[in-house]
């Protein structure tokens, strides 16, 4: 999308305990409209109406629906993060398929809230570069913690733990994202077992 960078920050950083909420009401109105109604239809007036709030005071938070989209991607983004900490300060199982199914099974839940919308916002989102930056700085944290498991684990047979480690990540988080998110629906316990399996199988197998 060709929009300019500047035309994609939130115009209004709330100081005050009334404006964050008004601006959560907008992103909560923004993803309901969007997995309602998808992104050419999720006009801002759509969302201002399901926000119960004028279209002006929607402007005065965020320039236009790109903006919105932009900032629901960071949510969502964030909480992939917390999610990850979490599991990270968990204490870790035994044996490498427990960790891997605690691994799968973190990805798993933070793209089950709402299948719809994580489509548009992997569709639709645009890529400025500070959203770039995040995504690439969130898959360093989880590539280093996961390098990290392989290499100190004495199930894992792989002969390099680096590109492992990137492999474990990307596959995860790629699978996931399609799957999830797709129109056709996925049985997601069956997911995480086919997913868990073939990760666990490729890190125990001997070289």
């Amino acid at each position: 999308m060709g929009a300019d960078r500047h035309s994609l920050r939130a115009r209004k950083q709330p100081r005050q305990a009334r404006a964050e909420l008004t601006r959560q009401r907008i992103l909560a109105a923004a993803a309901h409209v969007f997995a309602e109604h998808g992104y050419a239809a999720g006009t801002t007036n759509r969302i201002a109406g399901q926000a119960r709030i004028s279209i002006g005071s929607l402007y005065q938070y965020y320039p236009n629906k790109d903006a919105i989209l932009v900032e629901l991607m960071t949510q969502h983004l964030d909480a992939g993060v917390l999610s990850l900490k979490e599991h990270q300060e968990s204490d870790q199982p035994e044996s490498i398929e427990a960790i891997m199914r605690g691994l799968v099974r973190s990805v798993i839940g933070n793209h089950l809230d709402d299948p719809k919308l994580l489509q548009v916002m992997m569709e639709q989102t645009p890529r400025v570069p500070e959203l770039l930056e995040r995504l690439n700085r969130h898959a360093r944290e989880r590539v280093d913690f996961t390098r990290d498991l392989l290499a100190r684990h004495p199930e894992v047979r792989v002969t390099d733990v680096d590109v492992a480690a990137q492999l474990v990540v990307v596959t995860v988080e790629t699978v996931v994202h399609q799957l999830v998110a797709a129109p056709r629906s996925v049985d997601v316990a069956r997911l995480e077992d086919e997913l868990v399996a073939m990760v666990t199988r490729y890190l125990t197998a001997a070289a």
